[in-house]
């Protein structure tokens, strides 16, 4: 079967910052794969890479067999989903026109009759009540504004949804409804799922694989269930949070 997502041979610099340095990954469809490694990475470098917001100096990157440099950018985008890490809601739109931003514009769009019944659906899937619609970003409060961002992600039924640090700046049990209801959307929508996070219980509650980011290089990729036995000892610092290892601590 072709993958979602293949990377291959992908480089990025910025002057003498060699960010990427050859990473090859392979996302099949329908699989949620969580990317870890310490800050300056790579990990958002990335995902920025395939959405197209930053070119590669070198490499190849493939979305559902597709070069995804080239083609119909808008019918390129129109395939992902997007859950910011910051919520990156329009504070000056209700929470509906949030909800349904995509679905208000563009050739297919909906009139707003439509996209508010459709809106008011998607933030019930995330566990919001319908008179939420109708109120402004700065009325609700962290984990409301995450969920109203992933209503916002799922709303045009994506085949891929980029999760972006899903519970940054929540308390641990907001963190942990999070995390149940993006595993529980990847499943029930069949999506292909990227997420990049420091959470470790986001990447055993999220994650089928998972792929550690290190010097600009894929350095370990596998199952869930094997990354507590990997044998790797960036992987195993890394996910025990030791200070002692072959990761140097910026200090």
């Amino acid at each position: 079967m072709t993958p979602m997502i293949e990377m291959k041979g992908l480089k990025k610099s910025f002057g003498n910052n060699h960010v990427l340095r050859g990473i090859d990954l392979v996302i099949p469809k329908g699989e949620s794969m969580v990317i870890i490694g310490g800050s300056g990475t790579g990990k958002s470098v990335t995902l920025k890479c395939i959405l197209g917001l930053i070119k590669p100096d070198a490499g190849e990157i493939l979305v559902d067999g597709k070069n995804a440099l080239g083609g119909d950018r808008d019918a390129f985008l129109a395939q992902f989903g997007m859950l910011f890490q910051g919520g990156a809601l329009f504070d000056s739109l209700p929470v509906w026109q949030n909800v349904a931003f995509r679905l208000l514009r563009g050739k297919d769009k909906l009139n707003k009759s439509q996209a508010h019944e459709l809106a008011v659906e998607k933030l019930r899937r995330v566990g919001l009540k319908p008179d939420v619609a109708d109120l402004f970003p700065a009325e609700l409060s962290g984990g409301m504004q995450k969920r109203v961002g992933l209503a916002r992600a799922i709303a045009a039924e994506p085949k891929i949804i980029f999760f972006d640090e899903p519970t940054t700046g929540l308390d641990p049990i907001m963190s942990g409804v999070i995390n149940e209801l993006v595993r529980e959307i990847v499943v029930e929508m069949g999506a292909t799922a990227m997420t990049i996070t420091h959470d470790m219980s986001s990447v055993r509650a999220i994650a089928d694989k998972v792929a550690m980011i290190h010097e600009g290089v894929v350095q370990w990729t596998g199952p869930i269930g094997d990354m507590d036995n990997s044998n790797d000892p960036y992987l195993d610092q890394f996910i025990n949070a030791r200070a002692e290892g072959p990761i140097e601590a910026v200090r």
